[in-house]
């Protein structure tokens, strides 16, 4: 069971009424690409993410992929269950699932496996799972040294943040599958740490792999980074989101027909990488980055422009979908600037731009929310970034690009009056069928 203070303040609370109908709220007029990401447990308590089982009444908890969520759980019962199974409750006829293997381990996992029933046979992996494992388990392939006091901690902080990334993933319909059954095109994840006497570990990407050094876990640390780098904003799902783009830039846009577009908006990618870092670095970003870039690394090369752009992207739809789940009340927001036309879209005459421009300039009023909540403790900006006409077309360009991979009967946009809360135990979506990297 993973909780934190203010989780446990919600547990011991009695459930509230929730807002009078009609109240005004950003979720009003908000639009998301994604699914809720408020939770309940049976007993009507809200949970969380990361639960293993519920604070109030100790029901077990799981995040069950094909609910794109964290459900209660029950025991599984019945002809052929197994001993440590379990169903969604409310449901005790349908498919069975196991912990993962890391849930008692310092990474404290709480996604469940699929598990048969004596006599079934599990349908095809199709995502690569490692026996015993979850997915988000399953793509990481280094851990750090659990015998250096403190990485277990490090650790834990890592598996959090991936865990977040790939529910995401999941929710936006991209395919993730791990290297053990697409040993190509596999996404996988290293954890390492640096060695004395060794080479820095850099964060980056390769071909499906995801270095990430396991000191950027250590809060001081990063934010010693964050103040030499000069970074507005530095967070190991901003690292992770940002790494993921360059694995699906390989996957979704190099090969693909979309290939003279990305060349259009974001520039040339054949232009020198090395060489585009190394002016970087030693020169500093052009005068005029805040005008065309969402951050001033995205000015260095065509890549990293997506790479930045579509962390940022994730940032949005991630935000707003959990803003959207609660709620969050935006009347009298003070704007620090102008919102967005259909004028600043890539392509204004798309069928989906009208509920994607909504979703910008909604984002555009939770994030006036949020950064005055975070003055209101004396905290920095949540959102230390002011976004460029330019980059909104870019934005809309990503959007496409996630889509229009999915099947055809999939969702673009999910608008809030759309939202019903789920019951407990309900699903929330389904899981879209995914191809597997390299198929066609």
């Amino acid at each position: 069971m993973d909780s934190s203070p203010d989780e446990q303040q919600q547990a011991n609370a009695q459930p509230v009424a929730s807002e009078p109908e009609g109240a005004p709220t950003l979720a009003a007029e908000l639009a998301a690409p994604t699914v809720s990401r408020a939770y309940r447990c049976q007993c009507g308590r809200p949970i969380f993410l990361r639960n293993s089982e519920c604070l109030a009444c100790h029901t077990p908890l799981g995040y069950v992929i094909e609910r794109l969520g964290v459900v209660p759980l029950a025991p599984a019962a019945g002809e052929g269950a197994q001993p440590d199974t379990f169903t969604v409750f409310g449901d005790p006829h349908g498919k069975t699932y196991s912990r993962c293997a890391n849930l008692m381990t310092p990474a404290a996992c709480n996604w469940m496996v699929p598990a048969a029933r004596d006599g079934e046979q599990l349908p095809a992996d199709t995502q690569g799972l490692a026996p015993g494992y979850c997915l988000a388990c399953s793509v990481t392939r280094t851990i750090p040294d659990l015998s250096v006091e403190g990485n277990g901690e490090l650790w834990r902080k890592l598996e959090t943040a991936k865990r977040r990334l790939v529910s995401q993933l999941l929710a936006l319909g991209l395919p993730v599958v791990s290297r053990h059954v697409d040993p190509v095109h596999g996404l996988t994840f290293d954890f390492l740490s640096n060695v004395p006497g060794g080479p820095h570990v850099m964060t980056g990407h390769q071909h499906g792999l995801i270095t990430l050094n396991a000191e950027e876990a250590e809060d001081a640390v990063r934010e010693r980074i964050r103040a030499e780098m000069r970074e507005p904003y530095r967070t190991l799902l901003g690292h992770f989101r940002h790494e993921v783009g360059h694995y699906y830039w390989d996957l979704l846009v190099q090969p693909t027909q979309w290939i003279d577009d990305f060349r259009t908006l974001f520039g040339d990618e054949r232009a020198d990488y090395a060489a585009a870092l190394q002016t970087h670095y030693e020169q500093g970003p052009p005068p005029d980055w805040a005008d065309r870039f969402v951050s001033s690394y995205a000015s260095t090369h065509p890549w990293e422009d997506w790479a930045e752009t579509w962390a940022h992207y994730l940032h949005m739809a991630d935000t707003a979908d959990t803003a959207m789940s609660f709620g969050v009340d935006a009347t009298n927001v003070e704007l620090a600037s102008d919102l967005f036309t259909l004028d600043d879209l890539w392509q204004p005459d798309d069928p989906d731009a009208g509920k994607f421009l909504d979703f910008v300039n909604g984002w555009v009023l939770l994030t006036n929310v949020l950064n005055e909540l975070s003055r209101s403790m004396g905290q920095p900006d949540y959102y230390p970034f002011v976004m460029p006409r330019v980059a909104v077309g870019k934005l809309q360009f990503i959007h496409r690009v996630i889509t229009q991979q999915r099947p055809g009967d999939a969702p673009t946009m999910v608008v809030a009056a759309d939202v019903a809360e789920p019951a407990p135990g309900q699903a929330q979506s389904q899981v879209q069928q995914q191809q597997t990297p390299g198929q066609s």
